[in-house]
């Protein structure tokens, strides 16, 4: 049963804590998948440029990762040590179980593959300060300080890859545009989301105007004017990247999905991605985050807002 915070809680049980955690994980994710249109993206209108994967498909995927955020956290609690790299080789094998159960819940299809490796790696450094503080409102400057301890190091084998066989998805268009993919963006804390999303997201919530659903759209739009897209490199190519670019900040001069042109403007995007097989997944991954960091920061509503 999801816990909801009483006003003015700080404090719970570890145990409850975990639970906490893996709600504000789960909430995240179908948060983000809810919200539309979302261009290209699946949502609750429609399967974006996706033909293998609808909004229930995305709910089967994130009910299957129930149990790996509550472990992920429960690590990080219980992690006894300076050197926090070492809380990154402890989550990996538990990472690769919970991409297991996502390919079982799928039937093959990855969903969430991303936002297993970044929320797991936020789970257990929510942990490891919960640990330390008692207190369950977080920081996420301090979160994103943990994060870098945690991940130190994490694209340094992107600079050797000449001789390597097999590359992966990310070393592969590391190698072709020099792009770091969500190991980058983790290794620098969720700088993206820090710098173009977060703010955004909280300016318009304490603003009260706007319905959360439009308030998230806007959200994800600035993450598609100014991410390195890793999904849209790897389906295209960087010209491709820069018309997403392009088009996102043609939205945002308009007023983005705050004003009836903008809206107008973001559902011709949306014909258009499909049309063009255009899937901005990395921004969907940094706007999942996104919400992770502000239920960190301010507890586990954003229904107050209209």
């Amino acid at each position: 049963m999801p816990i909801l915070l009483e006003k003015g809680c700080r404090y719970m049980t570890k145990k409850d804590f975990f639970h906490y955690i893996r709600d504000l994980c789960l909430k995240s994710m179908l948060y983000e998948v809810a919200v539309a249109p979302k261009p290209g993206l699946v949502d609750r209108f429609n399967s974006g440029a996706h033909r293998d994967m609808d909004i229930f498909t995305f709910i089967d995927s994130s009910l299957s990762l129930n149990t790996y955020f509550y472990e992920c956290v429960k690590l990080g609690y219980e992690f006894d040590g300076n050197d926090y790299t070492k809380v990154l080789n402890d989550l990996r094998p538990i990472g690769i179980n919970a991409e297991e159960k996502m390919f079982k819940a799928t039937n093959g299809v990855n969903t969430h593959k991303g936002l297993i490796f970044s929320l797991g790696i936020i789970s257990a450094a929510a942990g490891v300060i919960y640990r330390k503080t008692n207190n369950i409102y977080i920081d996420s400057l301090e979160i994103s300080n943990l994060v870098k301890e945690i991940t130190k190091g994490l694209t340094a084998e992107l600079l050797s890859l000449e001789n390597k066989n097999n590359l992966t998805y990310g070393e592969k268009l590391y190698k072709r545009y020099g792009v770091k993919g969500i190991r980058g963006e983790v290794e620098s804390g969720f700088s993206t989301v820090l710098k173009y999303s977060l703010s955004e997201l909280k300016y318009l919530i304490e603003d009260n105007e706007y319905h959360i659903n439009d308030i998230l759209v806007q959200v994800l739009l600035n993450l598609m004017a100014n991410t390195e897209d890793s999904n849209i490199l790897g389906r295209h190519d960087m010209e491709t990247l820069n018309y997403v670019k392009k088009t996102s900040q043609n939205a945002l001069n308009l007023g983005g999905y705050l004003t009836d042109a903008g809206q107008n403007y973001v559902k011709e995007m949306d014909k258009d991605f499909i049309e063009n097989n255009i899937s901005p997944g990395g921004s969907a991954d940094l706007l999942a985050i996104t919400i992770m960091l502000y239920l960190l920061e301010h507890g586990d509503d954003l229904r107050g807002v209209k």
